[in-house]
């Protein structure tokens, strides 16, 4: 992928009991056309933290290595992770500090587990707001629907990563940037899992 190339998409993030929940779907495009359609938009910082990406594809890359180091660094320094907020807090300094300059067009969950779970939202003014359910993308408005709908801090595990899913897919199904299949990664305690799950093709008949 170029650094043109825009993940118009659809991201989702939910706290539920001792997990945080993140989704995206796998469609990247630039332009109209569609540019890959298996990326994985959930981005592994560390092992007990992940950051959904939207925006241009070069953009969210580079944020996603610096949040890496930022991870990396203190664990060296201070001998133990970071807090969920104190990585969201770096990243929006960063954002901040090029915001007038040559500001990343990016949308960001970055969601894990310290002490607790959490999600944060950082956008590209680097504003930031720890939330309990949250959306990002061009498919957000339908995705939030299904999340306010089905949203409880008590759903199990399951339910929860099916409400994700849910709210994934029903925004591919309104637009077109988002499509192909939901990636779900589940932070927890000691806890770092990833699963795909593919749409299937329709089949047409012409006769």
């Amino acid at each position: 992928m170029t650094s043109k190339t825009a993940s118009k998409t659809t991201t989702v993030g939910l706290v539920v009991r001792d997990y945080v929940v993140l989704a995206a779907d796998k469609r990247a495009t630039a332009g109209t056309m569609v540019a890959h359609n298996r990326v994985m938009k959930i981005q592994k910082i560390d092992d007990h933290a992940a950051m959904t990406i939207s925006g241009l594809v070069a953009d969210a890359q580079y944020i996603v290595e610096q949040a890496r180091y930022i991870s990396r660094k203190y664990s060296l320094d201070m001998g133990k992770p970071i807090s969920i907020r104190g990585l969201a807090s770096q990243i929006s300094i960063i954002l901040q500090a090029y915001l007038r300059m040559n500001p990343f067009i990016v949308q960001l969950i970055i969601g894990g587990y310290d002490v607790a779970p959490h999600i944060y939202y950082v956008d590209l003014f680097g504003s930031l707001s720890e939330e309990k359910y949250i959306a990002t993308g061009s498919g957000s408005p339908v995705a939030y629907g299904v999340l306010e709908s089905g949203y409880r801090e008590d759903l199990s595990l399951e339910e929860a990563k099916d409400l994700a899913y849910r709210a994934v897919r029903a925004a591919t199904e309104r637009d077109s940037y988002s499509g192909e299949g939901v990636d779900i990664v589940v932070i927890g305690k000691d806890l770092y899992e990833e699963e795909t799950r593919l749409f299937r093709k329709k089949v047409v008949s012409l006769l």
